[in-house]
């Protein structure tokens, strides 16, 4: 068994609204000096490929094909 992280982040110059929002509530919490908050979601995937690079191939093509929208995000994948 391989496990894969796979991160999605929306693209630089993409709206984040709910990056936006959390950074007015911390704003409003008083945290002084946060900057620009990016909201993504991160995956863990179990293949039972045990080839390192196949299973790390195999989870880029199902982040093109399914779990990231590569228009406006983009992702990363990680064997762990």
């Amino acid at each position: 068994m391989t496990r894969l992280k796979v991160t999605v982040f929306p693209k630089a110059g993409v709206l984040d609204p709910q990056g936006k929002a959390i950074e007015r509530a911390l704003a409003g919490l008083d945290f002084a000096g946060v900057g620009e908050v990016r909201v993504g979601k991160v995956m863990i995937v179990e293949l039972a490929e045990t080839d390192a690079a196949k299973a790390k191939a195999a989870g880029e093509e199902m982040a093109r094909k399914l779990l990231a929208n590569t228009v406006i995000e983009s992702f990363t994948v990680e064997v762990m």
